[in-house]
């Protein structure tokens, strides 16, 4: 059977209570940092499961043949999720541009080049606004460890020092010393996998819905050049054109 004594050694909060003051102030940082980083994990996964779920029904509903106007005026005057705004966009400037008469060639090349310049800006901001909490993944799992191992120096040299002073070396004695300053670093690596982990699957999740967005800006960019290019260019189509 566990004694006591064994128990308050793998007891956290004892473990906690008995360590040096040092070595408390970096087990709640670690405490805290790890709270931090589960906290930005379980936005950025409901961000992202949203964000992806909504480009699903709107790619549906650009594939279904539906007009690109409808679809347009569907999502509204300024649609809370890119693709979508991405098309309002293109549009405006297509029928701001039409509206006064044929365009010549050069007309059409600027037109294309204002378009092109404006999803890429939208392109932009919206790539940096899903890295928005990435920061915080990478700075917890490339620190947590080496702010636990300082911990863990930190205890083992105060325990060593202790039993120095006491002449007492028995086991008894050493364990639970040693147990308190190897605690630090079990709480570096616990906040630091985690975070790890996370940063890497949400960078590749944020490449690739940027990478959505590029797709669908080549795809609308392509559409609106059709529109200019074909013989029935002087009024919008209402058929699908991506």
């Amino acid at each position: 059977m566990t004694t006591a004594a064994e128990a308050s050694m793998i007891n956290p909060v004892m473990l906690f209570m008995e360590a040096d003051i040092v070595v408390q102030a970096i087990m709640i940082g670690l405490t805290i940092a790890s709270l931090w980083s589960w906290a930005v994990i379980i936005d950025k996964a409901m961000r992202f499961s949203a964000l992806n779920r909504q480009a699903n029904t709107f790619e549906d509903a650009v594939g279904s043949g539906r007009p690109l106007e409808d679809i347009a005026a569907q999502a509204g005057p300024n649609p809370a999720h890119p693709l979508p705004r991405m098309l309002v966009i293109a549009l405006a400037d297509w029928r701001e541009a039409r509206t006064r008469g044929p365009l010549t060639e050069n007309q059409a090349n600027l037109l294309m080049s204002r378009i092109d310049r404006a999803l890429d800006s939208l392109i932009a901001r919206e790539g940096q606004r899903v890295e928005n909490g990435l920061g915080v993944l990478s700075v917890v799992a490339t620190s947590s460890p080496f702010i636990g191992l300082f911990g863990t120096v930190w205890g083992i040299m105060n325990a060593f020092g202790a039993i120095a002073s006491s002449g007492n070396t028995n086991l008894a004695t050493v364990a639970p010393a040693i147990s308190e300053a190897l605690f630090a670093t079990a709480l570096g690596l616990a906040a630091a996998i985690p975070a790890y982990i996370a940063y890497n699957k949400f960078s590749i999740d944020a490449g690739k819905f940027t990478g959505r967005l590029e797709s669908f800006a080549d795809d609308l960019q392509a559409a609106v050049a059709r529109r200019l290019g074909g013989p029935s260019s002087a009024a919008p189509q209402p058929t699908r054109e991506l």
